[in-house]
C-alpha cells in the first residue's frame, strides 16, 4: 500500500508505505483463560502411555533441506557422520539454547539419515518455534514426527495451543481429527485448550459445545476447565449464570481453589457488585478458604472505584489483622485511586510509605503519579519522578515515557520531547508507534513538516507498523493545512489496510473538507460512509451543518439542523448552540439582500 503526499513543503515526493502484518487480536477486556500453562499440565519426561504403537505404521522416508530456508547461516558445514546420540544432543542443545531455526536443521539430517525423532525433543522444537512466531516451522516440525516417528498427545496439544494463540482455529481442529484419525483420544488439556481459546475469543456458546463434547467423551472436566468457563460466563453470562457453573463443579467433586474464588470476586466487583463480593468472601471464608492478598486488592479495588475511602480503610486494618501483608499491587492501587481523584500529595505520601515498608514500587506504581504531574503541567516533576523511578531500580516502560513525551509536546516543548524521544532505545526502551504518533504531531504543529514526514518513515524502516491513530493523525494534520485531496487519498488506502478508518477518521476528513467550503465533496464523503456501514454520530452532522452554514447557505444548515434535530439526531444542546451560530433573522436579510 503506497500513497504519495504532495506538499508544497516538500522538494519531492515522499512515499508513505506500511508493510502491515497479520496479528491476532485479543480483546482488551478478556479475563485471562489460563491456556498458556495447560499444555504442562503433565510434564514431558513424565508422558503416558498413550502412543497406540501397535495401531502406529511408521513411513520412512527422506526429507529434502531448502538450505535457503531451513539452514541457519551460522551453522558450519558439519559432516553427519555422527551416531543418533550426537544428533539428538546437538538438537537437544539447539532447542535449550532457543536457536530454533539451528535445531530444525538438525532434526532434517536426522530424518535424512533414517534416525527416528524424538518425539519430547520435537515437543520441545515445536513449542519453540511456536513462541517465536514461527508456525510454518512449527507445523512442519510435527509432519516430520507424524511421517518418520511417533507423535502422541503431548505433541499434538502443543500443536493445537499453538495454533489457537495464532488464531488458526480451522487448522487446529484439522490438527484435532487427525489426531483422533491416528488413535489418539483427546485428553482434558486438549479441550482446555479449544475452551480457553474459544472464550478468549468471546465464543462461549461454542465453549460449552467443546465442554458437552468433553463429557460425551468420558473425559473428566479439571478446576482449570470450569474456571475458564466461570471467568468467560462472568463477562458474557452474568455472575448468577457464573453460580450455576460453580454449583455444578461442587456437584461433580471438584474443589475450586483460591483462583477459581477469586475470578468470582473480580467479576462481581467489575460489575459494580461490591457488597455481594464482600458476602461471597465471608461464605467462602466458613469454608476454610481464607481470602488471600489477591483477593483483597480486588476488594480494594472495587471500594475504591465506588469512593468508598474509609470502608478500605477499614479493609486494610482487617487485612493486616488476618496477618496477610499488603504487596506492591495494594498500594498501587491506592495510588493509582488517589491519583484519579487528584489527591496527588496523598498518593505521594503512599509511595513513601510503600518504601519504608520495603516494598520496590514497580512501573504500575510510578504510572499514575507521572500521569497525575503532565495533567496537571507540572512536566519537570514528573520527569524527576522517572529519575527517582531509575535509581529505586525500576525501569520506566513505554508508557511512562510517551506520558511524559505527549506533555512536553502539549506545552510547547518539542525540542525538548525530541531529545528525549532520541534517546529512547538508548535506556533500553525502544519507541513504539505511540511515541513516533506524538513526536509527529508535534512537529507538524511546529511546522517542521519534513522532519514530521521523516518520522512516519522511521517509524516504518524500525518495522513498526502504523496503527488507527497513525493514520488518523496524517488525515488531521494534512486536513489542517488544506491539503485534503493527499488526506482523501490517505483514508482510501486505510480502507484497504489492517487498521480500517473509524468515524472519528471520517469526521476529520468532513471538517476538513467542510474548512475550504467543499460541502459538496463532505456530503459525498458522508453518503460513501454511510453506504460502507459507518454510522454517523453527532459530530459528523453537527461539522456538517457547521460547514453549510459558513459556506454561506445559512438558511440550508439552519433547515438541515431542523430536520436532525426532529430526528434526535442532534442534541438540543446542539441545536440552540447552531442555531445562536447562524440565527435565522440573519439569513432572511441575506436572503432579502441576494434578491
Amino acid at each position: 500500500m503506497t500513497t504519495t503526499v504532495s506538499t508544497e513543503f516538500l522538494p519531492h515526493t515522499l512515499s508513505f508505505r506500511t508493510h502491515l502484518k497479520h496479528s491476532s487480536c485479543s480483546n482488551p477486556n478478556t479475563v485471562v483463560t489460563c491456556t498458556t500453562p495447560l499444555i504442562n499440565e503433565g510434564s514431558t519426561n513424565k508422558r503416558r502411555n498413550n502412543n497406540n504403537n501397535n495401531n502406529y505404521n511408521s513411513s520412512k522416508g527422506y526429507v529434502r533441506v531448502p538450505s535457503h530456508e531451513t539452514r541457519p547461516k551460522h551453522v558450519p558445514n558439519y559432516d553427519f557422520n555422527f551416531t543418533d546420540p550426537h544428533l539428538m544432543k546437538a538438537l537437544n542443545r539447539s532447542c535449550k539454547a532457543g536457536k530454533y531455526n539451528e535445531a530444525l536443521y538438525f532434526l532434517h539430517h536426522m530424518v535424512n539419515k533414517d534416525y527416528k525423532p524424538d518425539v519430547i525433543l520435537c515437543t520441545k522444537l515445536i513449542k519453540g518455534l511456536f513462541n517465536s512466531k514461527k508456525i510454518e516451522k512449527a507445523i512442519r516440525v510435527m509432519e516430520i514426527l507424524e511421517k518418520h516417528g511417533e507423535p502422541d498427545v503431548f505433541a499434538y496439544n502443543a500443536v493445537i495451543s499453538g495454533l489457537c494463540k495464532a488464531d488458526r482455529i480451522d487448522e487446529a481442529n484439522k490438527v484435532l481429527e487427525r489426531m483422533k484419525k491416528r488413535g489418539f483420544s483427546a485428553d482434558v488439556v486438549t479441550y482446555n485448550i479449544l475452551i480457553g481459546n474459544l472464550c478468549g475469543r468471546r465464543k462461549l456458546d461454542l465453549a460449552l459445545k467443546v465442554m458437552d463434547q468433553l463429557l460425551k467423551d468420558n473425559c473428566e472436566p479439571t478446576v482449570i476447565t470450569y474456571t475458564i468457563l466461570i471467568e468467560a460466563t462472568i463477562i458474557e453470562g452474568g455472575i448468577d449464570e457464573a453460580m450455576k457453573l460453580l454449583d455444578e463443579m461442587l456437584s461433580r467433586g471438584l474443589e475450586p481453589d483460591m483462583y477459581t474464588y477469586n475470578a468470582i470476586v473480580r467479576g462481581m466487583c467489575r460489575k459494580g457488585l461490591v457488597d455481594r463480593a464482600f458476602e461471597f468472601v465471608s461464605s467462602i471464608s466458613t469454608k476454610g478458604y481464607a481470602p488471600d492478598v489477591i483477593s483483597y486488592n480486588i476488594l480494594l479495588r472495587g471500594l475504591l472505584n465506588e469512593g468508598k475511602w474509609e470502608t478500605g480503610e477499614k479493609l486494610m486494618s482487617d487485612m493486616l489483622l488476618k496477618g496477610c501483608e499488603p504487596n506492591v499491587v495494594t498500594y498501587s492501587i491506592w495510588i493509582s485511586s488517589l491519583c484519579r481523584d487528584g489527591r496527588v500529595e496523598e498518593a505521594v505520601n503512599i509511595l513513601k510509605v510503600m518504601k519504608e515498608k520495603g516494598l520496590t514500587p514497580d512501573a504500575y506504581s510510578y504510572d499514575p503519579l507521572i500521569s497525575a504531574f503532565c495533567k496537571e503541567g507540572r512536566v519537570e516533576l514528573a520527569i524527576k519522578f522517572l529519575d527517582n523511578m531509575i535509581s529505586d531500580g525500576c525501569l520506566p516502560d513505554i508508557v511512562n515515557y510517551n506520558t511524559i513525551l505527549a506533555s512536553l509536546c502539549k506545552n510547547g516543548k518539542a525540542d525538548e520531547a525530541l531529545n528525549i524521544f532520541e534517546k529512547l532505545a538508548e535506556v533500553g526502551c525502544p519507541p513504539n508507534a505511540s511515541s513516533y504518533n506524538t513526536i509527529f504531531c508535534a512537529l507538524w504543529s511546529c511546522g517542521e513538516k519534513i522532519r514530521a514526514l521523516e518520522m512516519i518513515l522511521e517509524m516504518l524502516s524500525n518495522n513498526i507498523d502504523p496503527d488507527r491513530i497513525t493514520y488518523n493523525s496524517l488525515i488531521s494534520c494534512l486536513c489542517r493545512d488544506g491539503m485534503v485531496d493527499e488526506a482523501i487519498d490517505l483514508l482510501k488506502d486505510m480502507e484497504s489496510s489492517k487498521w480500517k478508518p473509524t468515524i472519528v477518521s471520517y469526521n476529520i476528513l468532513v471538517l476538513g473538507l467542510c474548512k475550504v467550503h467543499r460541502v459538496i465533496d463532505a456530503i459525498e464523503v458522508l453518503v460513501s460512509m454511510v453506504n460502507k456501514g459507518y454510522r454517523p454520530n453527532e459530530t459528523t452532522y453537527t461539522l456538517l451543518v457547521e460547514g453549510i452554514g459558513f459556506a454561506g447557505w445559512r438558511n440550508d444548515a439552519m433547515e438541515l439542523a431542523n430536520s436532525l434535530f426532529s430526528i434526535d439526531a442532534i442534541s438540543e444542546d446542539s441545536f440552540k448552540r447552531l442555531n445562536k451560530t447562524f440565527p435565522m433573522l440573519d439569513v432572511y436579510k441575506e436572503i432579502s439582500l441576494s434578491d
